[in-house]
């Protein structure tokens, strides 16, 4: 079932889309070459719990990180750990935040130094896919409106768009119905209506969409090595323009 949010419940989530968004800046103020991920998740819980948050992330499903910090061929839910981050890396930091039990989510992929040309374009092409998506983001549309928006802007620069991992609902929990590929379906999805809050993440790569599991059992990569992207943000449906709450 997808829960619309009363207006109360809209503005503690507006709050953790804020926090969200407060930590992603904080730990990309703080990327550099020689920084351990680890480190950058440091900068993101204490960010979070000067907010008067709680991490999201931390203890969720067993996760051990504040953040979830995913390098170069790293798609999602890299753990942090002392990996030491080089000059032409990439790095996808993906954080949450939670605020009188209410949640955001966002992420974002950052350069570390100076980074190829590819990796550039890969970045640039997935947060605009984002943005194309959510141009279908509208009370009356349907939800795979968003789905073929995103794999038809992402696929028109040659790129892949993952098809194991996918966008989800969020409010009291991070994960709520419903789920949000990011690829075209057969069918038309719900009716998008005022007050869904969603959790739109397009993931990108620059070779094949398949994935493999690591055996941490969290951390996925492509399949043929290629690097990836990820750009997420929370937003709320409205009667007009969707509201980004993680901006």
């Amino acid at each position: 079932m997808v829960t619309i949010k009363s207006k109360s419940e809209i503005e503690k989530m507006k709050v953790a889309g804020k926090v969200t968004y407060g930590a992603l800046k904080a730990v990309h103020d703080a990327i550099h070459p020689g920084v351990s991920t680890l480190e950058l998740d440091r900068v993101a819980e204490r960010y979070i719990k000067s907010q008067g948050c709680t991490c999201s992330f931390k203890g969720y499903a067993g996760f051990p990180g504040s953040i979830c910090a995913s390098v170069n061929d790293e798609i999602i839910h890299g753990i942090p750990d002392h990996r030491i981050l080089h000059e032409g890396d990439i790095i996808s930091i993906d954080v949450g935040a939670c605020y009188h039990g209410y949640n955001g989510d966002a992420c974002r992929t950052f350069g570390v130094g100076k980074i190829s040309e590819e990796a550039e374009r890969l970045i640039r092409v997935t947060r605009q896919s984002f943005f194309e998506g959510i141009k279908y983001a509208k009370a009356g549309n349907h939800l795979y409106d968003i789905s073929a928006a995103i794999q038809k802007y992402a696929e028109s620069f040659g790129f892949g768009v993952v098809r194991d991992l996918v966008g989800h609902g969020i409010g009291t929990d991070m994960h709520e119905e419903p789920e949000i590929p990011n690829f075209a379906q057969k069918r038309k999805g719900i009716k998008l209506a005022a007050g869904m809050t969603l959790a739109i993440e397009p993931m990108i790569t620059a070779g094949r969409y398949d994935v493999a599991w690591m055996d941490d059992g969290w951390t996925v990569v492509t399949e043929d090595g290629s690097l990836a992207s990820h750009y997420e943000n929370t937003i709320l449906i409205t009667d007009g323009e969707p509201e980004i709450l993680s901006l």
